[in-house]
């Protein structure tokens, strides 16, 4: 059996390479990466090729930029109880918790805005994010458009287009969103064997 700093070193070892691949599926570049986490492009180059070891001060950044748990950057082992243990966070002022657990591909987050968060701060980033409303009424701005959204509702957009959501200011507001990095649409249209949509 390994004793715990080998099997630490051996962890360490495989960062690199998670993160350079987490990177390519993301179709992010390091100049990107690095604009986005204040990590200067030849830390995270050496860090990717293992010349640089990883610490908590580089991987908290990266995990925040990526939108997955530290655990899978560093590998963590999986632990035998099946019980999905949700970790939420707080991100500009909102309850954060992610509801998929492995890098790359489509994210889903839970996401409870409270009712002070109303102020618009539009912002643009890779990819496209579907948003459906689980409660209360959303407030979605959207290149020129301002729209509020009841439960129930969807929209889903091109992150490249200015966007902000939060509440409409009257309540809460709790928000399903999955968010591809690489801007794939969220869903497909199944046609039936007469070629039209069901």
């Amino acid at each position: 059996m390994e004793d715990s700093s080998a099997a630490i070193a051996k962890a360490l070892e495989q960062v690199g390479p998670r993160l350079k691949q987490l990177r390519a599926q993301r179709g992010v570049t390091l100049t990107a990466l690095a604009e986005s986490t204040g990590i200067s492009k030849s830390t995270l180059s050496r860090l990717e090729t293992g010349q640089r070891r990883a610490s908590l001060e580089l991987l908290l950044p990266l995990a925040q930029a990526y939108r997955v748990p530290l655990d899978d950057l560093v590998g963590a082992p999986e632990v035998g109880d099946p019980r999905v243990r949700l970790k939420a966070s707080r991100r500009s002022g909102r309850t954060v918790i992610p509801l998929t657990r492995q890098p790359g591909g489509v994210q889903a987050w839970k996401i409870i805005v409270p009712t002070g968060n109303s102020t618009p701060q539009p912002r643009t980033h890779e990819g496209f994010e579907w948003l459906y409303v689980l409660s209360g009424r959303m407030r979605l701005v959207l290149g020129d458009g301002d729209l509020v959204l009841e439960p129930g509702e969807v929209a889903e957009f091109d992150t490249h287009v200015p966007h902000w959501f939060g509440s409409d200011g009257t309540r809460p507001a709790e928000v399903l969103s999955l968010f591809g990095p690489q801007g794939e649409r969220i869903h497909a249209r199944a046609r039936t064997s007469a070629g039209q949509p069901y």
